[in-house]
């Protein structure tokens, strides 16, 4: 060991492996070690970089909280949550993307036709699908999370004045894998930019903004679970996500309605939007037999 040199203390570091390291955890330590010794060496990274690099971890350190996750949001800028989602996503089911650093565990349950809107400001949306396996087979009893911003963009976590499970609820499908409920049209919003995300973010010219979207997280028994979200086409920031999340299976339209006729009798609000202008989204998820 006192011979190692920068040539030699990759090989120095695989080498101190035990020999009951975990065959997996070995192949992927030793393949992010010679990268990141790599990446040293062809940058002849400064030692004020080093710092700096470890700054921005300490610092996400101190700003993540129960209800935001400053690395997760540093996973998503740089790419490396969607690659994970693409790498392992299948072409034959609803593709994953990401998680986001605002979920929360504990949502309230609420039944199929239950209401999100509430009291929130914002048009309303009727969001209506079915859960299905990858032949196409409705499944009942399937679990959906679902999460959002308000009109304001603002998670309830990141605005004091939002209740704490505000536009937060969990769904399970009925005997036809349906699911259904209302609630408000999200906001396009900005990744937080109070944080060491921000700082890199300024720092190297990129936009914070993230097209409006509905998170999911959906499971279900013998399923690969699905954590995902969706975007509506008309959103001006499809294209340009600063967490690349978008999928085109991912995208649906917001359609426009005037007239409750159509609503499914289980809707709770359905006789409040008569008369009034709203949106219907209609999308199914396709969950990969394990």
């Amino acid at each position: 060991m006192r011979t190692v040199n920068k040539d030699s203390v990759t090989q120095s570091f695989i080498d101190y492996m035990g020999d009951d390291t975990d065959d997996r955890l070995r192949f992927v330590l030793e393949s992010l070690v010679t990268h990141l010794h790599d990446f040293v060496r062809e940058t002849e990274l400064t030692h004020d970089e080093w710092r700096k690099g470890l700054e921005l971890l300490f610092d996400a350190g101190n700003i993540s909280s129960p209800e935001r996750n400053e690395f997760v949001l540093f996973s998503d800028v740089l790419g490396v949550s969607s690659l994970v989602d693409m790498i392992h996503s299948s072409p034959d089911v609803t593709p994953s993307s990401v998680l986001g650093p605002f979920h929360v565990l504990g949502a309230p349950q609420l039944d199929v036709g239950g209401d999100m809107l509430g009291d929130n400001e914002g048009a309303a949306v009727v969001v209506a699908g079915k859960v299905l396996s990858d032949n196409a087979e409705p499944i009942a009893g399937a679990v959906l999370e679902i999460w959002q911003t308000a009109d304001n963009g603002l998670y309830s976590g990141q605005d004091v004045e939002q209740p704490e499970y505000n536009l937060r609820a969990r769904m399970t499908t009925d005997v036809d894998g349906r699911y259904l409920f209302s609630t408000v049209r999200p906001a396009p919003y900005t990744v937080p930019e109070d944080g060491p995300v921000g700082e890199l973010l300024r720092a190297t010219g990129r936009q914070p903004w993230r097209p409006s979207h509905l998170h999911f997280i959906v499971t279900a028994p013998g399923h690969k679970t699905l954590v995902t979200e969706v975007f509506p086409s008309d959103d001006p920031y499809l294209d340009k996500d600063a967490v690349f999340g978008v999928r085109e299976k991912l995208v649906m339209d917001y359609q426009p309605r005037d007239t409750i006729e159509a609503l499914p009798d289980d809707l709770v609000i359905k006789q409040s939007l008569k008369g009034k202008q709203y949106y219907v989204v209609d999308f199914d998820f396709y969950l990969l037999t394990q």
